[in-house]
């Protein structure tokens, strides 16, 4: 079993292995991880649904109308009814977790607000829902070759389309996806 490891500010890249649910094909962004668990968001996977819509959903007049078609993202299975926006740079905003010194995780609405009425930050990506695992899951998956884990690079995130986000994720490793097996060896 993986120990003493903290992946805080990773990819977790989801092996073939999970191939079914929610996490087949996935790049997670873990922006916490400790004794007591992990969390992330998926970056890869926008959904059908926009800033513009999300906006009116929230009852948020959105004035900065050129933010509007950016896509909103599938985080995660758990509270998919809640928003949460990685972004850059930090800000001053009622819930964040800072998760490096240029990024932070928000999960209060006062960033949405500025999103609406100032057009920032300029750098974001808002999701629903998020990845959670509890103390040591995430460990247990990573014996079990559930997922690969790289450094992230936040380029990945905030300048590159969602549909290359993964391949670039692998990249880091210096391998290519069609390579990788479901199947772990252990010494």
């Amino acid at each position: 079993m993986v120990q003493n490891v903290n992946l805080t500010h990773h990819f977790l890249i989801a092996m073939p292995g999970l191939a079914d649910g929610p996490f087949a094909k996935a790049l997670v962004y873990l922006a916490e991880h400790n004794e007591d668990g992990a969390l992330g968001v998926v970056v890869n996977r926008p959904l059908d649904l926009d800033i513009k819509e999300l906006m009116e959903r929230i009852e948020i007049p959105l004035q900065h109308a050129e933010r509007g078609d950016e896509s909103i993202y599938f985080g995660g299975p758990v509270q998919t009814d809640r928003g949460f926006v990685l972004h850059r740079p930090h800000g001053d905003w009622q819930s964040s977790l800072k998760v490096t010194p240029e990024i932070a995780l928000t999960s209060s609405k006062d960033i949405l607000q500025a999103l609406a009425e100032r057009g920032e930050p300029q750098e974001l990506l808002i999701t629903l829902g998020y990845a959670g695992w509890g103390a040591g899951q995430l460990e247990e998956e990573l014996a079990q070759n559930a997922w690969l884990t790289v450094a992230a690079d936040p380029r990945i995130i905030f300048e590159r389309p969602a549909e290359e986000r993964l391949d670039a994720a692998i990249h880091l490793l210096g391998i290519d996806f069609a390579n990788l097996s479901d199947v772990a060896g252990h010494a």
